[in-house]
Order: structure tokens, then sequence, then C-alpha cells
């Protein structure tokens, strides 16, 4: 599904209607949230609209860098990234998942670098998220 579980533009989420959509993935979601605002401090959180076509998703920004996207779905979410090529290397050299590093190995390039989404289910890339968004922040690129 490529649409995001709230799609009314005129209604932005709450934290009641995304707990009950994310069902158990909730406590993971709000965990990537405090180990971004724990490593960022000063970012801001935003929900966004982008268009009848994905509906509504949750950003954290670190000034004018979006630090991660994480996109609602039914039951589970996924949460994005862009890494620039100083933080793919570290990616790449690091002990994240092979799953994850062919995802982004295969990720087209762009100018503000490559972008992976990881759907989270279960807990199974937990850990290897948390390291992503250490990644990101310390690396100071997109």
């Amino acid at each position: 599904m490529l649409k995001s579980i709230f799609a009314h533009k005129d209604q932005i989420p709450n934290q009641n209607q995304l707990k009950d959509a994310l069902a158990g993935t909730y406590e993971y979601w709000q965990t990537f949230v405090a180990h971004t605002q724990k490593l960022s401090p000063k970012a801001t959180q935003t929900w966004h609209y982008s268009g009848d076509l994905y509906g509504w998703s949750f950003r954290i920004k670190d000034n004018k860098r979006i630090l991660i996207y994480l996109l609602p779905r039914d039951q589970f979410f996924k949460i994005g990234m862009v890494f620039g090529p100083n933080a793919t290397h570290q990616i790449m050299t690091s002990t994240i998942s092979e799953t994850i590093k062919k995802e982004l190995q295969a990720a087209k390039a762009h100018a503000e670098g490559r972008g992976i989404r990881i759907a989270i289910t279960e807990p199974t890339f937990i850990q290897d998220v948390l390291t992503l968004i250490d990644i990101k922040i310390n690396s100071g690129h997109k």
C-alpha cells in the first residue's frame, strides 16, 4: 500500500488515531521518535500531507534537513531516510543487516543521496534502524 492510512487532507492524525492504526507497532514508532529527539533535541516534529496519492506522513526535521520520515500504514509503518555518500559508506561498512545494505545499494542516487524505506511490522529491524538514525544524525549529511 503506497498510501498512508490517514488520507483525509482536513484531518491531521492525533496520537490516539495513530496508536489505533499502528496497533502493536506503535511502540516502535515511539522508540524511533524518542531516539531521534534524544540525538537531535532541537529537531521539530510535523505531520505533512503529501496529496491524495500519499496522504499524511510524519517528519522529524533538524533545520531544513529531514532526519526521518514515518509513514503510517494499517497495522504497521514504514520509516524512510535519505543518506549522503559519507553516511552510505558508514552503513555499508557497519554491522547493519545485509537486507538493508542491499536495499540502500540498489536505491537510485539523487542529489540529496540514496533513500530507503523499511517496513516496520515486527521487531526484526529495530536495532538496525536505531543505528541508521545514529549514522544519519552524526554524519551531518542528508
